[in-house]
């Protein structure tokens, strides 16, 4: 095994820790609340799977992008939220459960929505870009369903030792991501450097904030609503993006390393936004 493919395993593991120790706690209510409100489920996806890959293509068309930054925004945006945002918009003031039916709810639709979108997006640019559902759905229940049904079963079954297992797997899953982060920002300080240029901080840094404005305005009314949905619009799953990187474009690396640039800089854009909403939900109402 390859330090990239073990790399790339610690990341799938730290991931099915974090959605198991959502399933010790989930409810089936908290997975269907998303499929009960079809509105809001349809802001959603318009948010995530339509304007966020029409600003990808806008931006790449706009910008003299490198290739592969091109290449990285576009998977990006076709990508669900990542298996970690519920506990981040739980702490940002969005509810959990809202997080956690949207994790599994576009993950589902990704299966077959990604692959035709992947061949939309490649006539526009001329080239191929395919994605085979197999491969996304292989993806979503092995790190996603799976771990998630797993979780719920045990806590069915043994409720009493899934109480104690909670707070364990969650800190694994918590600390194993980021510390799996630090290794590949270092073994990549290189090419991470080289991406640096030709307005890509800017594209990067404007398509994440573009996601949280996104996100927050087609929320509704609801401003638990309008927190989880930013979020969801602007961090997007990093395994499912490489697996679709990897698969049109085997033998360019730096299509990776443009994609954990685009999930740092998103830590860093997101945390203000996250710190807004937390303070606006503990502020006193007026009067």
């Amino acid at each position: 095994m390859t330090l990239q493919q073990s790399i790339l395993l610690a990341i799938q593991v730290s991931i099915m820790l974090t959605v198991f120790g959502f399933g010790l706690q989930a409810r089936l209510e908290d997975v269907l609340e998303v499929v009960q409100r079809p509105a809001r489920l349809a802001r959603s996806f318009l948010a995530m799977f339509i304007l966020m890959p029409v600003l990808a293509v806008l931006l790449a068309r706009v910008f003299e992008l490198r290739p592969e930054v091109e290449i990285a925004l576009v998977v990006l945006s076709l990508s669900p939220l990542p298996p970690l945002l519920p506990k981040k918009q739980d702490k940002a003031g969005g509810r959990a459960s809202f997080g956690l039916g949207l994790l599994v709810a576009m993950a589902l639709l990704s299966i077959a929505w990604l692959p035709l979108a992947a061949h939309l997006v490649g006539l526009v640019f001329d080239r191929s870009f395919t994605v085979a559902p197999a491969v996304i759905a292989k993806i979503v229940f092995k790190i996603i369903v799976l771990p998630l049904l797993a979780g719920s079963v045990f806590r069915l079954l043994m409720p009493r030792r899934a109480e104690r297992l909670v707070q364990p797997a969650g800190l694994l899953g918590r600390w194993l991501l980021p510390a799996v982060g630090l290794l590949i920002v270092y073994l990549s300080r290189r090419e991470l450097l080289a991406l640096l240029g030709n307005g890509t901080l800017v594209v990067m840094v404007g398509f994440v904030a573009a996601g949280l404005a996104i996100g927050h305005r087609l929320g509704g009314p609801d401003p638990d609503d309008r927190t989880v949905l930013a979020l969801s619009t602007a961090c997007r799953h990093p395994g499912i993006a490489l697996a679709a990187a990897a698969a049109n474009y085997p033998d360019d690396p730096h299509v990776a390393s443009a994609i954990l640039l685009y999930l740092l800089l998103n830590l860093l854009v997101c945390l203000p936004y996250v710190q807004w909403r937390r303070r606006r939900r503990v502020e006193p109402m007026p009067g």
